[in-house]
């Protein structure tokens, strides 16, 4: 086996990668040197790792094996002394989070690009977390995206592959690699925070359930923790093979790219709940029986019922969402006398608030849901939090919805997507409209009054940091709201959302269409941003 060795390489002139890490084309990462550039730019930001544990693994999308074998060849290079690696290179974001919080590892390396197609021709994505399991913090980023542009070496050992196929443990140099069950730890934490033996009789009395996996890192965990301990009907596990080309679909989980399963919820005799996850299974999709729950309000009632839970029996220490995550779950928090946190989008933010103890549910609207038992959104969690609820309640989602929005009152909420648009035409759109702020509070629309228009921005009371340019907000009088956001999570030209929504009161108008209740201010979200004029497009491509 050879010593490790010093190869010369140079930077390149790249743009800072977003909240959830570096993404980009496979055809990237396969160029020379482009990986190890940043991963040695991470190691190089970090202290005291020699010796130490890393946790390695990826959902399983086209060039995570090879990915996986350059970073434990650095690893080795690099002094740390084991790294745990799931079986066949698999493990979902939050099943790295525990492990890295249950081993007292140092950190992880998750290779993903989350919710992004796969293949030759797809995405790749790469990013750290740290000692608490969830992402680095911006400190950590801000000084790897610096070392990136000017780094001229990487550290390696040139040594054979390491066979990922199979558990047990081999070495690479002074270092131990262990290769893991993917799904045993993740599982073992699920039986500590629900009920069972509640949820397997729900099975055993008839209760419908579908999830897919979209071919995703999902499937294996589906089929142990679903069909083999709560014992639900293997049908119930659909798409349930990981595939690097995700089975040649978006591994999504909206009502686009998850369509099978909402037509067949939204039929009279459908499931009682449909779910999905996303690729690296941190993202959730609930549909109820002819009824589907927004993510928004999803986090709301999990909120609300949590203590229904073992896991959450003695109740929250509070709740926070992220700003264009819409207010469902502030009335829940107001209501049960809860504190409640406005956050940027990126879990990191939630990390410090979970840490410190203030929160144990947290949520945004991109369909991602989680709690303190990590520190990473978790799809799967989720769905067995609906599960246990329902089991619970004996009631229907559609018959929860109603006696939740009757109890905390309505918000409706829609997110149009309007994706790879032109980037300039995207970025004139928000200077535009940034531009036209202070104008715009206190003006008078069709859809009600402007009482305020800002640009969001946070302080992190933690660790110090202020995170701007964080969305531009247009909070009204009567309680609705509309955000606009350029999302970091494609990797061709630029994706444009914008968040609408409307709060009704508990006595108010709470059986309207989505659409028909949101209608004025999807008309004048438009007008206002000029989105047809900077971005050529008169309709989204995706409505969640």
């Amino acid at each position: 086996m050879s010593a490790p060795c010093t190869i010369a390489t140079a930077p390149y002139d790249d743009q800072k990668p977003g909240t959830s890490g570096l993404r980009k084309r496979v055809t990237r990462f396969q160029e020379p040197n482009y990986l190890e550039n940043f991963v040695q730019s991470v190691f190089d930001c970090l202290e005291g790792y020699a010796g130490a544990t890393l946790v390695v693994g990826g959902d399983g999308r086209f060039h995570n094996d090879i990915a996986i074998q350059t970073i434990l060849k650095m690893a080795a290079a690099n002094g740390f002394g084991r790294v745990l690696v799931g079986e066949g290179g698999l493990l979902s974001t939050p099943a790295v989070s525990h492990l890295i919080r249950k081993n007292e590892a140092f950190g992880g390396i998750i290779l993903s690009a989350s919710h992004n197609p796969g293949g030759p021709d797809g995405d790749f994505g790469i990013k750290y977390n740290g000692a608490n399991g969830g992402p680095a913090p911006e400190s950590v980023t801000d000084a790897v995206y610096a070392r990136s542009r000017i780094i001229n070496a990487y550290k390696i050992v040139d040594t054979d592959d390491v066979d990922l196929s199979g558990l047990g443990k081999t070495k690479i140099g002074n270092m131990v690699v262990e290769i893991v069950d993917s799904v045993a730890d993740y599982a073992q934490l699920m039986t500590q925070l629900f009920d069972f033996e509640a949820i397997s009789a729900l099975f055993k009395g008839g209760f419908g359930f579908r999830f897919d996996a979209m071919h995703a890192v999902t499937g294996p965990y589906a089929k142990e923790i679903f069909v083999r301990q709560l014992g639900a009907p293997a049908r119930s596990v659909i798409n349930g093979e990981p595939s690097p080309t995700f089975g040649g679909g978006h591994p999504d989980p909206n009502l686009v790219h998850a369509k099978l399963i909402y037509d067949e919820a939204m039929m009279p005799d459908g499931p009682h709940l449909c779910a999905a996850s996303d690729g690296d299974g941190d993202r959730n999709l609930i549909i109820g029986r002819q009824c589907f729950v927004t993510p928004s309000d999803s986090l709301a009632v999990i909120a609300a019922n949590a203590h229904l839970a073992p896991g959450y029996a003695d109740g929250l220490a509070g709740v926070a969402r992220s700003m264009p995550t819409s207010g469902a779950v502030d009335q829940v928090a107001h209501a049960e006398g809860m504190p409640m946190f406005e956050t940027p989008t990126g879990w990191k933010f939630f990390g410090n608030l979970l840490d410190s103890g203030d929160i144990t549910i947290c949520g945004e609207e991109s369909a991602g849901t989680g709690s303190s038992h990590v520190r990473e959104k978790d799809g799967l969690w989720a769905v067995l939090m609906w599960l246990n609820i329902l089991a619970v309640r004996k009631q229907s989602v559609a018959e929860i919805m109603d006696s939740h929005w009757a109890k905390y009152g309505r918000n409706y909420y829609a997110r149009h997507d309007f994706e790879e648009v032109d980037a300039k035409g995207a970025g004139d759109l928000m200077n535009s409209l940034e531009a036209q702020l202070p104008k715009l509070s206190g003006h008078e629309t069709p859809a009600g009054t402007i009482q305020s228009a800002d640009m969001f921005a946070y302080y992190d009371q933690f660790d110090g940091s202020v995170t701007e340019g964080q969305g531009i907000r247009l909070l009204f009088a009567n309680g609705s709201r509309i955000v606009y956001r350029l999302s970091g999570t494609g990797t061709v030209g630029a994706t444009l959302r914008v968040y609408i929504e409307r709060y009704e009161a508990k006595d108010g108008a709470l059986d309207l269409k989505t659409e028909e209740a949101l209608a004025p201010l999807i008309v004048l979200s438009r007008e206002l941003a000029g989105i047809d004029r900077f971005t050529g497009r008169s309709a989204p491509d995706v409505i969640t």
